[in-house]
């Protein structure tokens, strides 16, 4: 797996650094590149870049490699990086402070499919305390369908409508669709703890 060659910035390697153990509640600095997430990272070889690399970068204050690389928008947050590292690094919790970080600096998505999926859920998930699956796919998927349909392409809309259905059906018959709309007791809270992390970030 070939990688690019990453760039030191001695005046902005502290900013980052700082600017991402805040936000990510990780300590990168424990990080002595053992690569033991690496070894077990299932998208590291699709994305050409490893949990330990992405640390790296941070630490080299490469902000451009740091904020603009596929591990960010294709890490599935399956802790296998946090279970195998000795100091208990997160990567996970990185890589989805990184994507936050990208998003506010109004960089183009890498993978914008998967930046439509987080705004819905994050939106979905706002509602109610909880994500439904209804709710939340059909933002996805009318913001799916938007964007295709500026692009004047209809096929794709329809096309996608097809695949979904056909996906819902088979989700229904194996009883994993569901129509109720489950919610947390007291969603005051939740739409508190969301005013209070969009004040927090300046929005």
């Amino acid at each position: 797996m070939s990688a690019k060659t990453l760039k030191y910035d001695a005046k902005g390697a502290q900013t980052l650094l700082r600017e991402v153990m805040d936000k990510s509640g990780q300590n990168l600095l424990a990080c002595y590149q053992c690569r033991r997430c690496a070894a077990g990272c299932p998208v590291g070889e699709e994305t050409g870049v490893t949990p330990d690399r992405l640390v790296r970068m941070v630490l080299l204050g490469d902000r451009e490699e740091a904020l603009s690389n596929l591990l960010v928008w294709q890490c599935v947050a399956c802790y296998t990086c946090g279970t195998r590292c000795p100091n208990n690094i997160q990567t996970a919790r990185i890589t989805e402070t990184l994507k936050q970080m990208s998003k506010e600096a109004h960089l183009e998505p890498l993978k914008p499919r998967v930046a439509d999926f987080h705004s819905s859920f994050m939106k979905a998930t706002e509602h109610f305390g909880r994500f439904n699956e209804i709710e939340g796919m059909g933002i996805y998927e009318a913001k799916s369908a938007m964007k295709d349909l500026k692009k004047g392409d209809l096929h794709a809309v329809i096309d996608e409508m097809k695949t979904q259905m056909k996906l819902g059906m088979t989700m229904m018959k194996k009883k994993r669709m569901h129509f109720k709309l489950d919610k947390v007791k007291d969603r005051s809270e939740v739409k508190a703890l969301y005013r209070k992390a969009k004040k927090g970030k300046g929005a």
